[in-house]
């Protein structure tokens, strides 16, 4: 599956590709943006570069984090690779929010298979960001057959506010077949069928059907999959966050984990004075990153 390169950018010691493409999942092309750290470019022998995948939040396109979460210095450092996939399809065609409000529909995919109309046509972020995407990007990448990237089974996951349930869902949906080595959130939507932004979001996409909104929530899946005994999950969330008490609630996660395996294995930072920002991002990509690092197997 080809790629358009619609823009090459020096960062760092490696360098930031803006590409886009057409997706069969989701009947529309996407943009996304792939960072290729400088061992990438200096060491063409050693083993496939792991994949951190970055879920961004509502509003947000591949540019935002791309541009402010500064993943480029802990890629460099670690040696892996950064994706940042779109948050959902976009252009005239797409159906979007009637109200237009920025919660729901354009730029608010929800990391979801949308089973009602007139969603469901291009909204299949799920299949998009777990199935296709890292399909077609291992295929472009590695044409030659010897992987330099790894997007397939050496990957872990990680996002912010709605990117940091899309995150947690994918991660413990497909926990038992092992395709994502590590999970990290910052202020995840982690109990979105409690809250007013997933109620939304999955009302409009899933329908009033509540157990096919069980399918996706961080806090009903943890009660349903067991931990194989050693993983964990890191998440970071600031006190001055004006959507913490309302949308994002991480310690229902941590309450829903209790009598389960995960109990005890969700680690939850509250950490004073931060807000919902990139500044709040940014400054804890670096213990994210070394996080992942050990997972990926770049780090002690």
């Amino acid at each position: 599956m080809s790629f358009k390169v619609n823009g090459e950018v020096g960062a760092c010691g490696g360098k930031l590709l803006k590409l886009s493409h057409h997706s069969n999942v989701v009947n529309n092309s996407m943009d996304v943006n792939v960072y290729l750290p400088q061992q990438y470019y200096k060491n063409s022998n050693d083993k496939p570069i792991p994949v951190i995948y970055f879920l961004s939040g509502l509003t947000c396109s591949p540019q935002n984090a791309s541009e402010k979460a500064f993943w480029q210095l802990q890629a460099d450092k670690y040696g892996f690779a950064v994706v940042y996939p779109d948050t959902s399809p976009r252009g005239d065609h797409i159906p979007d929010d009637p109200e237009k409000y920025w919660d729901f529909g354009v730029g608010a995919g929800f990391y979801v298979n949308s089973t009602q109309e007139p969603w469901k046509k291009h909204y299949q972020m799920y299949d998009y960001v777990h199935r296709e995407l890292p399909a077609q990007l291992n295929e472009y990448f590695n044409k030659s057959g010897n992987a330099k990237v790894d997007f397939l089974e050496n990957v872990s996951i990680t996002g912010h506010s709605m990117g940091g349930f899309g995150a947690l869902s994918g991660y413990l949906q497909n926990y038992g077949s092992k395709k994502y080595k590590s999970c990290s959130a910052f202020a995840p939507i982690v109990n979105p069928s409690k809250v007013p932004w997933g109620e939304k979001g999955f009302g409009n996409y899933l329908g009033n059907d509540k157990s096919a909104w069980a399918q996706y929530d961080p806090c009903e899946l943890v009660k349903k999959i067991p931990n194989r005994g050693a993983d964990r999950i890191l998440i970071h969330q600031g006190s001055n966050d004006g959507f913490y008490k309302v949308q994002l609630k991480p310690e229902n996660l941590v309450e829903a984990s209790k009598g389960t395996s995960w109990e005890g294995k969700i680690d939850v930072h509250i950490v004073d004075g931060f807000d919902h920002s990139y500044y709040f991002i940014s400054t804890f990509v670096p213990e994210h990153a070394a996080f992942h690092a050990k997972y990926l197997g770049l780090a002690q």
